[in-house]
């Protein structure tokens, strides 16, 4: 992974610098970096996101029909896959095609979790420039640390996060605000994806899908809590970003149907 962390790294540092005319107490430059480093890299990845989401948008499309042979052939599943794979194969639609687009991305996106998680090591090459520079976002006093740590600042210990004044077993004495919205937009945007994807009839794998829109919101938020802040920040605006792109996308191709069919 260091391959691609690396490059990811130097970007980060070159928009940093970028950036640090900006340092303010509330936002930092570092903070800034990153929410312009995921958004940026969402812009890179644009064409393979858009053939992800324009595969969606044509198993949208055929969702009415694939209903209709579901109703029809009901008590054959046999005779339904078969009709649903020559539906696919009549309207050159391949409900695995969203599927490389991803795997494509996916060392991407890993390569910048590396680069956030390790930022001495990708980005600033020493741990004395990094304890050094201003990593305020917020309610977050250091990006550096988990939103619910207890750190050092100027000699006194402090809350990374919106004190609660009490603690909450798993979860600490913070309000975990940044890893509250890191689980939403984890479920908004499974949500969106699975909901545009056609049933395929078998109760299991839709039981399993359901779990999974369940389930991985809940394992991001409670890696949220002990992952740097900033690793967290960069998840929640690539999660936004994916929202809206995917809702525009989804909906005005749905907007173009409805025109064509008038």
């Amino acid at each position: 992974m260091q391959i691609i962390a690396k490059p990811i790294g130097i970007i980060v540092k070159v928009i940093y610098d970028l950036l640090s005319v900006l340092d303010n107490p509330i936002v930092s430059a570092y903070a800034m970096s990153i929410i312009v480093a995921s958004i940026l890299l969402k812009v890179v990845l644009f064409p393979l996101t858009k053939k992800q989401t324009d595969s969606m948008k044509k198993m949208q499309e055929l969702n009415p029909e694939i209903a209709s042979l579901k109703a029809k052939y009901k008590n054959d599943s046999e005779t339904l896959n078969r009709k649903t794979m020559e539906l696919y194969k009549e309207y050159n639609v391949n409900p695995m095609g969203g599927c490389l687009p991803l795997l494509i991305q996916f060392p991407i996106l890993i390569g910048f979790f590396y680069v956030l998680r390790d930022p001495v090591m990708y980005i600033y090459g020493d741990q004395a420039i990094f304890d050094a520079i201003n990593k305020s976002f917020f309610w977050i006093k250091d990006l550096g640390y988990a939103a619910n740590q207890t750190i050092n600042v100027g000699g006194t210990e402090v809350v990374n996060g919106i004190n609660l004044g009490f603690e909450i077993p798993f979860i600490g004495v913070a309000f975990p605000m940044l890893a509250i919205l890191a689980g939403a937009t984890t479920y908004i945007q499974t949500k969106m994806t699975t909901a545009n994807q056609p049933s395929t009839g078998n109760a299991q794998q839709a039981s399993t899908q359901n779990t999974m829109a369940i389930m991985m919101p809940f394992m991001i938020f409670f890696f949220a809590l002990n992952f740097p802040s900033g690793l967290t920040l960069y998840w929640v605006v690539s999660n936004v970003f994916q929202i809206a792109q995917q809702y525009i996308a989804l909906h005005y191709g749905k907007k173009i149907l409805e025109v064509k069919s008038k």
